[in-house]
């Protein structure tokens, strides 16, 4: 038999009997379908930096307005995963002259050529823009390629993706 009593910190609590092990209580069930919410935010996030067609502000938004996790706990996510995404764009920038003409790759040539002009044109500086539509992915394509520094890259890309969803919660929150 399966019941769901309240446990005293309002999680589920799991109780089955009738099973070897009866008397065995699964506690956390909630924070098992959090750390699934967590994971898929940060996949998404992640995804939606590199190659992938993938929309982390949608799943961001969604997230906010159903209420069921921490704002700054679900920016944080979003963040990490917007971030790392944009390094493995970086590693990718590092060894461009292999993979450039392969159709898997993160940014088509003209969008290369226009990040690589305003990369020159701005330096380090462009990568502020890093969570830009467009241009942001390329831009950390072309940090790669011209050899920006890692700590530098890592700093100014993280401002940029945290400034992106601070204000997109900000905006969904009415704050």
């Amino acid at each position: 038999m399966l019941s769901l009593p309240s446990g005293g910190d309002g999680y589920k609590l799991i109780f089955l009997s009738g099973c070897p092990g009866a008397g065995v209580w699964l506690h956390g069930l909630l924070g098992m379908s959090d750390l699934a919410v967590y994971a898929g935010l940060f996949l998404t996030a992640l995804g939606a930096a590199t190659i992938l067609p993938m929309q982390s502000e949608a799943a961001l938004v969604a997230l906010l307005l159903a209420g069921a996790q921490p704002p700054w706990l679900l920016v944080t996510v979003a963040s990490l995963g917007n971030v790392l995404g944009s390094v493995i764009n970086w590693l990718l920038g590092r060894g461009i002259e292999r993979f450039r003409d392969r159709p898997w790759f993160p940014a088509k040539q003209e969008s290369l050529a226009r990040a690589q002009r305003w990369y020159q044109r701005y330096g380090k500086w462009s990568l502020l823009l890093s969570a830009a539509p467009i241009v942001g992915d390329p831009l950390t394509v072309i940090a790669g390629v011209l050899r920006e520094p890692l700590p530098m890259f890592l700093l100014l890309v993280t401002i940029s993706k945290v400034v992106r969803y601070l204000i997109l919660t900000a905006a969904t929150l009415n704050w």
